[in-house]
């Protein structure tokens, strides 16, 4: 059944018609978790299926690399991904329930792959068009070519740069993109802050969250204006109004993911299910990769379900939920709640499939331009030290690219670096693929002092986030030793830095404006501009091929 979205000014009117509406269905199987009193006939309930995919990332074509594969609920695996499959098992999820809904978690765009991100992700706006979306929740990747981007992928038209590429002209989203704790800087909401959709008769609530730290995840052009308020307020604040307003059946969107520990791991959005009003019924979660399906408690004590999917478009998360019409609230002893792995084993839908073989065609002379070669698979992976092979490869690269400006030392951080790269031919789409976000190096002037506590920086409680050094640039560190105190030996090209030494440092864009909490990056004096990650990476590949792993000794451990 075609989704609506319910306007406020007809929107009373509207619940009071579909809460005294009936639909027939059939009997569902209790939940043992059940509090007293939920038993609740067949005939004066009504069924519908809640779906969510998280994290898509333009992943329109199958991923390759350890993401090309995913393991079934019988434990063996299959290839996974990609969009025409995608489509293909929503369909099969909505024909054995036709009442149902699709909702995204956010990061639909952002860090995509060159075949959606070589036309500014118009590809994938297109895509998820097509699979009739009730509402998308923003993620931080959606801010990462700034709020301006955003509304032009939501309202249309062409780049004001790059124009239409994929297409005579670009109709943007039909579907509403939300945020209930988005705010711009006089305190009016930035976007919708939430949405009432109808599955059959029943008025769902979605209320979407964006993560409060969002300002340290992408770079301050991206969030400009913008303001994020408290997740749990908002939680419960949209959720009461929603209730004003006669829905009983709420859905959270929240961009959060649960640690690869699983359900019993502590993290924000253990915070969140503890505290999020309890007339929200079920949450959607999508941050990290990983799929998950737990049941924790509300503020009552009642159990709620909290489930993500994979991403990159290889599952889809289910939510099934019984409604009492009399009362228009779920009963929770009726939730019943998986994940659906998306295999490449069945027919693809051909209407995306056409759609992702224009997009790669389009982009095939770019993509499959050769770069270089490496003798080794060079991987992203990071060893007890936070080094990677791939991370110092890639400060190795910004270095040779960004002496002209005098840089003296590189470093980059590892959220940066998408994928591995392996042994072989590298074209510019494999190169891409490792830096999809083409941020602008810059070079710029810290003292000893500030270079020291830059690193001092990569030590948190909340977890390390190590930067990868150029070759040139080595210390040690001190795990027993206290915040603030944990490098020693710092030195560049073999000599003792200095606390009053001046030293020229290259980084990307999103740390020289003091991203993933490097605040004191954003010290740095004397900045000049470079080319973009991307472009010094492609060069040096092109430049050093064959290209080896480089030795991860450049942070040693001290007592």
């Amino acid at each position: 059944m075609r989704r609506r979205v319910a306007s406020l000014g007809s929107l009373a009117a509207a619940l009071s018609l579909a809460l005294t509406t009936a639909l027939t269905v059939a009997p569902a199987q209790a939940n043992p978790l059940a509090g007293p009193g939920q038993q609740v006939a067949a005939q004066q309930t009504a069924d519908i299926r809640l779906l969510a995919i998280n994290s898509f990332g333009g992943a329109l074509s199958p991923p390759e690399g350890p993401q090309s594969t995913i393991t079934r609920p019988d434990g063996t695996t299959a290839p996974a991904g990609g969009a025409a499959y995608l489509s293909a098992y929503l369909e099969q999820l909505r024909a054995t329930s036709p009442n149902s809904l699709l909702f995204t978690v956010g990061d639909n765009v952002g860090s995509t792959p060159l075949e959606s991100s070589l036309f500014h992700d118009e590809p994938t706006i297109e895509f998820l068009n097509s699979l009739n979306i009730a509402t998308s929740a923003i993620g931080n990747h959606e801010l990462d070519a700034g709020f301006t981007e955003l509304l032009r992928l939501k309202n249309g038209g062409c780049h004001p740069v790059d124009g239409c590429q994929f297409g005579e002209g670009f109709s943007g989203a039909r579907f509403p993109i939300v945020a209930s704790n988005i705010v711009f800087d006089n305190g009016r909401p930035a976007t919708l802050p939430f949405t009432v959709n109808f599955a059959g008769t029943i008025p769902v609530g979605t209320i979407a969250i964006t993560p409060a730290d969002t300002p340290s995840r992408v770079t301050p052009d991206g969030v400009a204006g913008l303001r994020f308020t408290d997740e749990i307020t908002e939680i419960n604040r949209t959720a009461d109004l929603l209730d004003f307003l006669g829905v009983k059946t709420i859905v959270l969107l929240l961009h959060e993911g649960i640690p690869t520990e699983g359900c019993d791991a502590a993290g924000r959005v253990h915070e969140v299910a503890s505290a999020a009003s309890p007339k929200v019924d079920v949450i959607f979660t999508g941050q990290n990769s990983g799929q998950y399906n737990c049941v924790l408690p509300d503020p009552d004590g009642r159990p709620r379900s909290v489930l993500q999917s994979n991403g990159r478009g290889r599952g889809v998360s289910v939510a099934d939920v019984t409604v009492d019409l009399a009362t228009g609230e779920v009963l929770r002893d009726r939730v019943a709640t998986f994940n659906q792995v998306v295999t490449r084993d069945i027919t693809p839908n051909p209407t995306a499939a056409a759609l992702v073989a224009r997009a790669e065609e389009l982009s095939a002379e770019t993509s499959q331009r050769p770069i270089g070669e490496v003798s080794e698979k060079i991987d992203r992976h990071r060893d007890e030290t936070g080094q990677s092979a791939l991370g110092n490869l890639v400060a190795d690269a910004q270095l040779a690219a960004t002496t002209a400006s005098g840089a003296q030392v590189a470093l980059t951080n590892p959220g940066g670096l998408r994928a591995s790269l392996e042994k072989g031919p590298v074209n510019y789409a494999s190169a891409h693929n490792v830096q999809p976000f083409r941020n602008q190096l810059r070079t710029l002037t810290l003292t000893g002092a500030q270079l020291n506590a830059v690193l001092e920086q990569q030590f948190r409680s909340d977890g390390d986030v190590v930067l990868a050094p150029s070759a040139n640039l080595a210390y040690d560190v001190s795990a027993a030793a206290p915040a603030g105190q944990k490098v020693r030996n710092l030195r560049i090209a073999g000599v003792e830095v200095a606390r009053d030494a001046l030293v020229r440092v290259t980084v990307n864009k999103f740390l020289a404006e003091g991203g993933d909490g490097f605040t004191e990056l954003a010290k740095g004096v004397d900045v000049v501009g470079g080319p973009t990650d991307l472009g010094a990476f492609a060069d040096y590949l092109s430049a050093a091929s064959p290209v080896a792993a480089p030795a991860r000794n450049r942070i040693g451990s001290v007592n």
